[in-house]
């Protein structure tokens, strides 16, 4: 089974919180901060959304930085995905 996003829907897979901070701290889990960063697993068509031609501007593979309260969370095959519009997307980080 795989998610097929619709419109300008992306599907991201959040990238894994740091395990230590930069002085050689490690951190429990519940006190790793959510990375603002993930991979794109698959994106939507694009086309007209809400009266608007939507032309999509990230790809499969992309690394991005998104809004930190965007998105709905998923789980698919014990697999946590996070389904944002691309106006939520910040930045591809090259």
């Amino acid at each position: 089974m795989k998610l097929v996003p619709l419109g300008d829907k992306i599907v991201l897979k959040q990238l894994e919180a740091e395990e230590t901070t930069k002085s050689g701290i490690v951190l429990p889990g519940q006190a790793k901060e959510k990375p603002q960063e993930a991979e794109v697993i698959a994106v939507g068509p694009g086309g007209i959304i809400d009266g608007k031609e939507v032309t999509m501007q990230v790809k499969v593979g992309d690394k991005v930085i998104y809004s930190k309260y965007a998105g709905t969370e998923v789980e698919l095959e014990k697999e946590e995905y996070i389904i944002v519009k691309q106006s939520d997307i910040l930045a591809i980080v090259e």
